[in-house]
């Protein structure tokens, strides 16, 4: 785009600003918003107290001038060639100032503190926390970063040298005002009065505070000493309901006022909000839209980017930038601040401080990080066109298919974060609906291609632009310049009134509402100016600032080092994070400019995938739109954004086949014959033949009647069938399908045929153990289960293991006593605390059943019979042998107590041998036991089984070879251990073990019996466990394939599969 051309959109904006401005100062001042329409003031509604949408939001303190001071404060750097535009500006900056000193007063304690309106912000106004931190906290201390040269105005420089930022002095302006941190002690006043929401028991702030008389109506609180029983409020409970994004998008203002008042709550409460919020994220990562402030729980299923949750992903990532190189804050300060009266609170009083790790910028860049996997997981779709959809919180299942106008600023973040490319790609989509509709419905339904459910209004938001800025700031791409001018340009035609600009309440008839909203002026117009203005000084900043969510620049200017940093201390809370190296922590290169063209963009193979989801090639444009009355497009249908150039399009363009994903119904004919099972206990999924059995896991009971939707996509290169619908019940992306292996029998079928896994086999342990009245635990020793030596101490099994390591040859049995230690403390830590994430075949017998004394014959107590299942790989290459012809019968009855049919578990005997490297095992060891556990490492796979002896092929002699590897291990203690454990054996994601070399005996010679060999995780505990099996056996595993592909979230449970939750 020629400069001539920018430079005229830039003015163009300016005049859109001015309108809105001039016409609220002139009309509606020191009301908070502009009527447009009728040209009057908008005030809050006195006659119905629950009219939410006005009420929160307006609260009678000027909004509208509050949200435009930094908007002002940035037109003031306009460049000499727009004229008088940045002097005018400035001094309507420093005007604006002065007005609200004169309505509130300059924020001290004294005559001066007091204004037309009163004391501050004393006013009887119930508002909403989150819009009045957002719009009035975040304006007043953006504003006075302006207003004391922290944040950059071209040709203004108030600070002299050598002041300290945090303590300006005073700045004579040319309107006779001294300006001395009024704004900053307003924006004081103003959070000190939300200070009273935040008495929560979850520190999560009530949704709604009053200004002047705190929140009686919350009753519940901990701020009022209501008697048990009695209620401390009259008329209608007060609504407690808050969003995540209402909860935990504090952070940054309230951690900017903290730093430059020397007032550390509001950083604490903010945070400890923020974390309240992602500590209740679901087990697959996601957080809900709605909140109860007061219990903590979620209020509906649904994970959106949009309404509800957009700004907590938003204050995640920018809480990293914003504290990035600054120090902690000193969590054993206290808190009272140096003269504070009896009015002084508190909230953070009810909590035990926040950790430093809590406090610290990285971790707020891990939630961002997290956030956004699970986002890209569960909620990305890449049919038709990438897009986000609202899933189940739960499952991640699609809840519904439509777009949010509010999920637009999504693309913005995600050029904040490095997330370029899927950055523009999401951002195309809403280029189209608003080439479509000449503005941005709050809701657009995929399925449908039409406004969604009547929710057709757009209320001037800035979201879509301020995305657009971003891109443009990141490519340079001048089709994000087009993208502005069509904004623009729409607005200008669809949104004027002589009074200013108007939102529309219908954008299909244009039907316009009679409200002109604060984020227009500071926001919207705002990221529109920047955009055209390329060498504007906040553009070229080379500091940690971030935009608010409410379009308010803030920065934490830094002080004069005090002395040495402080150390961040041990202790506290600490998150749950990890590092993953597909993370994004720097920004990409810039896009190279296509040559001719210079838009990479408009040379994108799925330029017009978006415009083919808006149908805009059935939308002619030669005329007059009904819809949208937009002046005639020059070009063909398809052109979008309106505004773009022909010229900008490749002549050679080639466009890339849409992505959508073959999809195919399989439904069952009904069988009256086959039974149908289910548990009365279990939550029922719309069908009798359907129990969830875990968050992620619906089993099925039967055939008869099933209907299975199925979608073939493409996993990290490999083609897999998903079943994302049974029996009408969408299901999320990680939920899986559990088929009884029972009810398939010998099911072949070219579209759902049974397949039996060549390289997954399930490894099964048993451990038999006396569980006593009192707790205690011991283990029933059958005469051919281990061999006892008389002469061991009870040693610790470490050193068994170094010693069986050390010397092969010798390798040593394993006492009773050390059994007990072992799996009498896992069995009563499992009954006790009641591990629902190990992957156990417990029986249905009660916990006081099991701690009972069962007696057998004679009344001896039977042992109970506790079987540890682990998924094992097969190995390949030439030395790979066959299984043994065993398979535990599927579901097969494992008795609660007392002796078990040797058919299912048929292996008895273990021994182990260490690493195996060393050299030669005894003779023993391959002829008197069925079963080898070997630990990895060390050697070979090859070398390993090499110093096995030969032996003659018997019933009782070798007969399988399991290797444990190390992967998975944790050393955390014993409950962690035995958990992470029994994680890592059902869900091991282990490499098949090359065997590349044929067997050789320890003599060199090719072995005549090729030895079968497994591998399984778990490390030092599943070598243990194993090593003290009292039987071993193992079933084949088996799944679902459809037309040669698999089916990868379908499980066939041979009996264990609905064990792990």
């Amino acid at each position: 785009m020629r400069p001539g051309r920018v430079r005229d959109l830039r003015q163009e904006t300016v005049g859109m600003f001015y309108h809105g401005f001039d016409s609220y100062m002139a009309v509606a001042f020191p009301e908070d918003e502009l009527r447009p329409v009728s040209c009057t003031p908008l005030t809050r509604d006195s006659r119905n107290p629950r009219n939410f949408e006005l009420n929160d939001v307006l609260g009678n303190y000027s909004l509208t001038l509050i949200d435009s001071l930094s908007t002002l404060a940035i037109l003031a750097s306009a460049p000499p060639e727009d004229g008088n535009t940045g002097p005018r500006a400035l001094a309507d900056f420093q005007n604006g100032v002065a007005h609200l000193v004169r309505q509130y007063g300059d924020g001290r304690p004294g005559a001066s503190g007091v204004g037309l309106r009163g004391r501050g912000f004393d006013v009887d106004s119930k508002v909403q926390v989150f819009e009045t931190v957002i719009r009035g906290v975040g304006g007043l201390l953006s504003a006075h970063l302006f207003a004391i040269g922290a944040l950059p105005i071209t040709g203004y420089h108030p600070r002299s040298p050598g002041d300290d930022p945090l303590h300006p002095s005073p700045v004579a302006w040319p309107n006779g005002l001294r300006y001395d941190g009024q704004l900053l002690r307003l924006a004081l006043d103003l959070g000190q009065r939300l200070l009273p929401a935040f008495f929560s028991k979850t520190g999560m702030p009530y949704p709604r505070v009053n200004l002047r008389h705190g929140i009686p109506f919350y009753a519940n609180s901990p701020l009022h000493d209501v008697p048990p029983g009695a209620s401390g409020a009259e008329g209608p409970a007060e609504i407690t309901e808050t969003c995540s994004a209402g909860a935990g998008s504090l952070v940054l203002e309230f951690t900017v006022l903290s730093r430059l008042a020397g007032d550390p709550r509001f950083e604490q409460l903010a945070k400890r909000a923020f974390w309240a919020v992602w500590y209740r994220k679901s087990q697959i990562g996601l957080i809900g839209a709605g909140v109860d402030a007061e219990h903590g729980h979620w209020i509906g299923a649904y994970s959106v980017i949009g309404a509800g949750a957009d700004s907590f992903f938003e204050y995640a990532l920018k809480s990293h930038i914003l504290l990035s190189g600054h120090e902690l804050p000193n969590r054993t300060a206290a808190l009272l601040h140096p003269g504070a009266g009896s009015d002084w609170m508190d909230p953070n009083t009810l909590f035990a401080p926040l950790s430093d790790t809590e406090n610290s910028p990285d971790s707020f860049l891990e939630a961002w990080h997290h956030a956004h996997a699970a986002i890209k997981r569960h909620l990305y779709s890449e049919k038709d066109h990438p897009h986000y959809e609202t899933v189940n919180l739960w499952t991640g299942s699609l809840a519904s298919n439509w777009v949010d106008s509010l999920g637009a600023y999504y693309s913005g973040l995600l050029v904040l974060a490095g997330e370029v490319d899927e950055a523009i790609e999401t951002n195309l989509l809403y280029t189209a609906i608003w080439t479509r509709y000449s503005a941005l419905p709050e809701r657009w339904s995929i399925k449908d291609k039409t406004v969604e459910g009547g929710l057709g209004w757009w209320p001037l938001r800035p979201e879509f632009i301020e995305s657009t800025y971003h891109l443009y700031r990141a490519t340079k791409d001048p089709w994000y310049l087009y993208v502005g001018e069509m904004v623009l340009r729409d607005i200008r035609r669809r949104c004027w009134t002589p009074c200013g600009w108007a939102g529309l309440q219908n954008v299909l008839d244009g039907e316009k509402s009679d409200r002109m909203e604060s984020f227009f002026l500071g926001e919207t117009t705002k990221y529109m100016y920047l955009l055209f203005d390329d060498s504007h000084p906040l553009n070229k900043l080379d500091e940690a600032y971030v935009f608010t969510t409410e379009g308010h620049p803030l920065i934490i200017p830094r002080a004069r080092p005090s002395g040495k940093p402080r150390r961040p201390q041990s202790g506290g809370k600490e998150l749950a994070v990890y590092y993953d190296e597909s993370y994004t922590n720097q920004c990409p290169a810039r896009p190279a400019i296509t040559p001719l063209t210079g838009s990479v963009t408009a040379a994108r193979e799925d330029i017009y995938h978006a415009a083919r989801m808006l149908d805009l090639h059935l939308i002619d444009n030669s005329g007059s739109d009904s819809e949208s009355d937009r002046p005639a497009a020059k070009s063909e249908f398809t052109l979008f954004p309106w505004t773009l150039p022909p010229e900008l399009l490749p002549g050679d363009g080639m466009c890339s086949k849409v992505y959508q994903p073959l999809e195919v119904t399989l439904e069952f004919a009904a069988n009256a014959q086959q039974v149908v099972g289910g548990s009365a206990f279990n939550f029922m999924v719309g069908s009798q033949n359907m129990e969830r059995l875990s968050a992620d896991r619906i089993r099925v009971s039967s055939l008869s009647g099933l209907k299975v939707a199925m979608r073939l996509e493409d996993d990290a290169g490999d083609r897999e069938w998903r079943v994302n619908r049974v029996n009408g019940v969408p299901l999320g992306r990680d939920e899986f399908v559990v088929l009884d292996r029972a009810i398939l029998g010998d099911l072949s079928d070219p579209r759902f045929n049974l397949v039996r896994d060549q390289v997954v086999v399930k490894l099964h342990q048993l451990h038999q153990v006396q569980v006593s009245q009192n707790g205690t635990a011991g283990v029933d020793a059958p005469d051919m289960r281990h061999e006892e030596d008389d002469d061991v101490e009870d040693d610790d099994f470490d050193d068994d293991v170094d010693a069986a390591s050390q010397d092969d040859s010798d390798a040593r049995p394993y006492t009773a006593t050390s059994r007990v230690t072992e799996i009498g403390s896992f069995v009563k830590s499992l009954l006790r605390n009641v591990v629902a994430s190990l992957d156990l075949q417990v029986s249905n017998a009660s916990t006081a059943a099991l701690l009972g004394n069962k007696g057998g014959a004679g009344g001896r107590p039977q042992p109970y019979n506790l079987v540890i299942n682990q998924t094992a790989v097969t190995p390949t290459g030439v030395g790979a042998a066959p299984l043994p012809a065993v398979n535990v019968p599927s579901g097969a009855p494992v008795p609660e107590f007392g002796p078990v049919p040797r058919g299912i578990f048929p292996w008895t005997t273990v021994y182990a041998a260490g690493d195996a490297c060393a050299g030669p095992l005894p003779e023993a060891a391959s002829r008197d036991h069925q079963v080898m556990v070997m630990r990895r490492g060390g050697c070979s796979f090859s070398a390993k089984l090499a110093n096995i002896p030969a032996y003659q092929p018997a019933a009782a002699s070798l007969q399988l070879v399991v290797v444990v590897s190390d992967e998975d291990e944790d050393e955390t203690g014993e409950a962690d251990s035995y958990r992470a454990y029994a994680l890592s054996t059902a869900a091991a994601n282990l490499a098949r073990p090359l065997l590349d070399e044929p067997q050789l005996t320890p003599g060199g010679i090719p072995r005549r019996h090729p030895i079968a060999m497994l591998l399984v995780a778990g490390g030092d505990n599943a070598y243990r466990h194993l090593a003290m099996a009292d039987a071993v056996g193992l079933s084949r595993r088996y799944y679902i394939e459809s037309q040669g592909s698999r089916v990868r979230n379908i499980i066939v449970d041979e009996g264990d599969a609905g064990a792990t939750m």
